[in-house]
């Protein structure tokens, strides 16, 4: 990777710029064209290395959201696989090494919905689905700083159910063309407008209140980790007494090692972990040493855990909230 494209990726996945011409503010920052950082923009989402730039959003704020897993037989797995990503609110979908061996995570509308998805896909598949809702975010940021030292801030928060934002007609509208990433180009808000019927000031007003209202967690490039060379993906999973995940949770959240922590519900008597979180590392004995050092220096060591190293990444993108708009991703 070259120095402009380092620091392209580094420095605007979150503070990008919401203005009328986004990528020429970019430009300056970096002391270079306009077509210069989106011909690069172009090329790094062409590699794979960014899967797109636009909005993340909070963890159910917008409908309801789940995580899920499977004991899938180990023959069935590319068909099961298969037929899962296939379905449209499906966005994450990973083997895992472990006996519950499939992960996916399904967003719908309402719980209504999310329990039908669940459902159809046991009824489909013949296979039990555990479901995991998350409780708890201490960490949830979604960015990745490739220097490897600096991590964002982030007050983490109970989830509850007045937390849900509902859309306006006008936010549904203009959701639906942006929850595939922007266009690289260089008017990116005045074509978002176009297409939901808005005017370019309107977008980024709207953009602005769901950035202070803390829908938009940030707004700016996602990358993939796997094609930035960080193959090692270990989701780390404990069994702490309530009270202690949440001081354990807050103590993983501040590790520079940790790129995710959360707390969820559990699933017993099936599965009996409630503290998440997710490391990201360059070779396995990188990601194994990090989950051996945060358990002697956090004192964890007492408590039963998993280590669950990906294998498969059959489906990765960016949550859909509304369907039928065209993907840029």
């Amino acid at each position: 990777m070259d120095p402009l494209d380092f620091r392209l990726i580094n420095e605007f996945q979150r503070n990008f710029p919401l203005d009328p011409a986004p990528f020429a503010g970019i430009a300056r920052c970096l002391d270079t064209g306009e077509e210069t950082v989106l011909t690069a923009l172009r090329r790094l989402h062409a590699a794979g290395i960014v899967s797109r730039v636009g909005a993340v959003f909070a963890p159910r704020r917008l409908g309801a959201s789940t995580l899920a897993a499977m004991i899938v037989p180990a023959r069935r797995l590319e068909e099961i696989a298969a037929s899962i990503s296939a379905r449209p609110e499906v966005n994450h979908n990973y083997e895992r090494e472990h006996r519950y061996n499939l992960w996916f995570v399904v967003n719908a509308r309402d719980e209504t919905q999310l329990a039908g998805v669940l459902a159809a896909i046991e009824r489909d598949t013949g296979c039990r689905v555990i479901s995991l809702p998350l409780e708890h975010e201490f960490y949830i940021d979604l960015g990745f700083d490739l220097a490897g030292a600096r991590k964002v801030p982030h007050a983490g928060r109970r989830i509850e159910a007045t937390d849900l934002h509902t859309l306006t007609a006008a936010e549904h509208r203009l959701m639906g063309v942006l929850q595939h990433g922007i266009e690289l180009v260089p008017q990116p808000f005045a074509r978002l407008g176009a297409q939901a019927g808005m005017d370019e000031q309107a977008v980024i007003a709207t953009l602005e209140h769901w950035r202070r209202d803390g829908l938009l967690k940030r707004f700016g490039i996602v990358v993939r980790h796997h094609e930035l060379g960080y193959t090692a993906n270990a989701m780390v999973v404990w069994d702490l007494p309530d009270a202690e995940a949440n001081r354990a949770g807050s103590l993983l959240a501040a590790a520079p090692e940790v790129t995710l922590c959360y707390k969820r519900r559990r699933h017993l008597p099936q599965w009996p972990y409630n503290l998440f979180c997710m490391i990201h590392g360059r070779d396995r004995n990188v990601v194994e040493r990090a989950v051996e050092d945060l358990r002697r220096r956090l004192d964890l060591e007492r408590y039963p855990h998993a280590v669950l190293f990906s294998r498969l990444r059959f489906k990765q993108r960016g949550a859909r909230y509304v369907a039928g708009a065209t993907t840029h991703e």
